[in-house]
């Protein structure tokens, strides 16, 4: 017991007692970001990389107890390659953890840039949405695959230019047209940018995600990864099933009825508050009318 009281006396002999309320935030920062960055390795292949850097950290230690002096100067010499080695390694994990960083919120509510982009009736009218979930059912009905991909915030500029230009207005009629079997159009994904069809046939990139089902092919895969590294929300339509499909943020909502899908679409249509607020009254009411 004298050991114990000796030791937390010596312990507390070494904090400052001069704390500052600066040095308390530092702190509560630097535990946040460890927090995050262990959460973050977790999730990734940084994992087994980090418990194979573990092992040979204490393969290391094991050297130099016994001072095994060749070993130490090798891995002396290998640092500096070691961590370039790891940032390569890692490039993929490390290009997606700074892309979700950037698709936070915080820069854009503390200096707004796109205020101008977004009009009363938000990214894209109520005429858009039930366009394209009117299509994407009468679609689902005689299994045609379908491929929307809806742009937010980030620019689909770079997928954009992988298709054929369309440039017309967002119609069931011309989304049916586009995605027809043996069509020039129907092959590849859509991409739709406010109340328009911008492009056509684009290519987008795969998601590597292991948790997706075995049964779902490349369209959504697509799908989800579109979502993955961008902010932009995607509808499929099966061409097996005929099943509608979301992806959002990197998951994927399956089997929904046109109603699920127009609420998907009202997530990322920015409207007032206003304005939303009068929509779902008007949709409470019509609910009452007999």
């Amino acid at each position: 017991m004298s050991l114990m009281n000796e030791f937390i006396e010596t312990y507390l002999a070494r904090i400052p007692r001069n704390i500052r309320w600066v040095d308390v935030v530092e702190i509560l920062i630097i535990s946040y970001l460890l927090y995050h960055i262990l959460v973050w390795i977790k999730n990734t292949r940084a994992w087994s990389l980090l418990k194979g850097i573990i092992v040979i950290a204490a393969f290391i230690l094991v050297a130099a107890l016994f001072e095994m002096k060749t070993i130490l100067w090798i891995v002396e010499n290998a640092f500096s390659v070691a961590i370039i080695a790891v940032v390569v390694i890692l490039q993929p994990e490390l290009r997606k953890a700074l892309e979700e960083l950037g698709r936070k919120n915080l820069i854009s509510s503390i200096l707004p840039f796109d205020t101008a982009k977004t009009s009363e009736t938000g990214r894209f009218t109520d005429k858009t949405i039930n366009e394209i979930s009117k299509a994407c059912v009468e679609m689902g009905k005689v299994k045609t695959g379908a491929l929307i991909v809806v742009e937010q915030n980030q620019s689909l500029a770079e997928y954009e230019r992988t298709g054929i230009d369309v440039d017309g207005i967002v119609t069931s009629q011309l989304l049916i047209n586009i995605f027809e079997h043996n069509t020039p159009l129907h092959d590849g994904a859509v991409i739709v940018r406010g109340d328009r069809i911008i492009s056509a046939t684009c290519y987008l990139p795969l998601s590597d995600n292991m948790a997706l089902s075995k049964d779902l092919g490349t369209r959504h895969r697509a799908g989800v990864g579109i979502s993955e590294v961008t902010d932009s929300m995607t509808v499929i339509v099966s061409e097996e099933t005929g099943k509608i499909s979301v992806a959002y943020e990197g998951n994927l909502t399956r089997s929904l009825d046109g109603e699920a899908v127009k609420e998907k679409l009202r997530l990322i249509q920015n409207k007032s508050e206003e304005d939303t607020k009068k929509h779902i009254l008007w949709k409470g009411r019509s609910k009452g009318e007999k």
